[in-house]
């Protein structure tokens, strides 16, 4: 049974192949940095304007993966709008658009957290369920990877889209997408050994997207975590599981 919170409504649905597709029309390569210019780079590749995004990845170069993988879940969002099956009005639009929100700020503060941001986001919102099976994974979930089991401060995680897993000579690898040291976008592998932990987000409602409106401005949790260490049990609660 796939574990935490799920939207059970009737306009529930599964948009991971969308965000594969989304994944096939990024580019390639660049260069990983979560410098400033990254940053600046990161924010003028989602231009908000006349209620549509324009989303040039490209432009995105140098790049970090927590902005990666947002990009691909606007492009998701915008891809819905553009055929008619997502409607979300100016206010949650102007949620979703990169600003120099800090840790816990808005949607892209949440997303861009130390700790689960996407999935916090995801339960807070109710954007679809949070799961740490791999058995459950399928390919276009979002999965943040836990390289040890510290959450917060003295973290080391990385923000990803799963693609698979794979046995090579015996040994069980994952595959996923993201801006990745040091070349920046692209699919790795590593073993699944390497993983301590890792947290699933499938998207399922994005209209639940329009709940912002009466969300804290600040998730106080998300916002602590520069400062303080969580652990995988607090997380876990923190996201439904």
């Amino acid at each position: 049974m796939i574990l935490g919170l799920t939207m059970q409504t009737s306009f529930a649905a599964d948009y991971n192949d969308l965000i594969l597709d989304q994944i096939k029309q990024m580019p390639k390569g660049g260069r990983y940095s979560v410098s400033h210019f990254a940053k600046i780079c990161l924010q003028s590749s989602a231009h908000f304007e006349s209620g549509k995004f324009f989303i040039p990845p490209s432009a995105a170069s140098p790049s970090f993966c927590s902005g990666a993988t947002y990009l691909v879940f606007i492009r998701t969002i915008e891809s819905l709008r553009a055929r008619g099956e997502l409607h979300l009005d100016f206010a949650t639009l102007e949620q979703l658009i990169i600003r120099d929100q800090r840790d816990g700020e808005g949607i892209w503060g949440r997303w861009n957290a130390n700790g689960p941001g996407t999935a916090r986001l995801f339960h807070e919102l109710g954007l679809g369920p949070n799961f740490d099976n791999f058995d459950q994974a399928r390919p276009g979930d979002f999965m943040k990877i836990f390289w040890s089991m510290q959450v917060g401060k003295s973290e080391h995680g990385h923000s990803t889209i799963f693609l698979g897993r794979e046995n090579r000579l015996g040994v069980e690898y994952v595959r996923y997408w993201s801006s990745n040291v040091p070349s920046g976008y692209g699919e790795k592998s590593v073993p699944r050994s390497k993983i301590a932990y890792a947290i699933f987000s499938r998207l399922e409602t994005p209209a639940n997207l329009a709940r912002i409106s009466t969300a804290p401005f600040v998730d106080s949790y998300l916002a602590s975590l520069l400062r303080t260490r969580s652990s995988i049990a607090e997380a876990g609660t923190k996201c439904g599981l």
